[in-house]
């Protein structure tokens, strides 16, 4: 077997040119890496797999930057990546930002660093800063879940979900609609799944009081918390729609304290189709993403980019079911 000295006295090169070659980190002439190329090929001296990425660029690698790694939605869609990923012979390197909107771009620097081929991201806001810096990666980068102008986007219809299901609450004979949501600068979740909500109420001639109106953050406390502000305000609402699933599962916490009978008393609807909804009492209505699809359809979709710098910037909007349980 042959040592790293050995074949840097066979491309006549130092050490750490080979080591820098070997690792794509740090400055290796064309000239130098030919030659060691040739000369790893030659000895069998890395898998043949390395050896190709050295050919190519290439480290079959691709990042992927989660909010969070403790919902559903996080895992489904990260599941749904690595599947198709997997068909092709890439891995993935997850990183996880805890809702921290500077972590994220601090992830896509370092990121690039690691030499990843591409980078997928499930999105939580549409900051310019995020735009600016997802259009000068020198990688392909795919959004999931928000869509950026010159990025491709694998979106929800997260208004028209949120029309369907206030008004599914509208024909089973509520009127007095709660809302709980959570801050627009998350723009799919907080704007887009909001003006669902306000669309239907003013379709249907009901009036949205400002007192049935909570906004949280994403957790099941915060729902319930919620629920709790919304119930000390007086005239109480016959139903509540939270645009999450661990929302609505903390608004339903606070009503069972409180000796609210859901959906007799207050019926709750949310949005995710997530587990813990289905099988917390009463089941949740809600609102089925079909968030592996999501994963599956990024992992093309990045690795089309990788494959094809003239690949077109695509916006893919996926199809959502509503799903009618005992909570309504």
């Amino acid at each position: 077997m042959h040592t790293i000295k050995e074949i840097a006295e066979m491309a006549n090169v130092s050490r750490s040119t080979v080591s820098r070659a070997l690792n794509n980190s740090g400055y290796v002439s064309e000239e130098a890496r030919k030659r060691i190329e040739e000369v790893v090929e030659k000895t069998g001296y890395v898998p043949s797999e390395h050896a190709k990425s050295l050919r190519t660029k290439k480290t079959k690698v691709i990042g992927v930057i989660v909010p969070t790694i403790h919902t559903e939605t996080s895992g489904k869609i990260v599941a749904g990546i690595d599947k198709e990923l997997a068909k092709h012979g890439y891995q993935i390197l997850l990183a996880a930002t805890n809702l921290d909107q500077q972590k994220e771009l601090e992830y896509l620097d370092l990121l690039q660093v690691r030499q990843v081929d591409g980078i997928i991201l499930l999105g939580t806001n549409t900051e310019p800063q995020l735009a600016e810096k997802l259009n000068t990666l020198p990688i392909p980068a795919v959004m999931i879940g928000q869509e950026l102008e010159g990025v491709p986007s694998i979106v929800n219809d997260d208004e028209g979900a949120a029309m369907e299901i206030t008004s599914y609450l509208i024909s089973r004979g509520h009127t007095r609609i709660g809302f709980i949501g959570v801050d627009e600068t998350d723009r799919a979740v907080g704007y887009m799944r909001k003006q669902g909500y306000l669309k239907a109420m003013e379709k249907h001639h009901l009036p949205v009081a400002s007192e049935w109106m909570e906004e949280a953050v994403f957790d099941i406390d915060s729902g319930h918390d919620a629920m709790e502000r919304m119930m000390q305000q007086g005239r109480q609402p016959s139903a509540v729609f939270a645009v999450t699933d661990r929302l609505a599962i903390g608004a339903k916490s606070f009503l069972k304290k409180a000796g609210f009978i859901v959906p007799a008393d207050i019926a709750v609807a949310g949005i995710g189709a997530s587990e813990i909804g289905q099988y917390s009492d009463p089941p949740l209505t809600t609102v089925d993403y079909q968030n592996e699809h999501a994963g599956a359809h990024a992992a093309k979709q990045i690795l089309l980019q990788t494959n094809d710098t003239e690949q077109p910037c695509e916006k893919i909007m996926l199809n959502y079911r509503l799903i009618s349980r005992d909570s309504v």
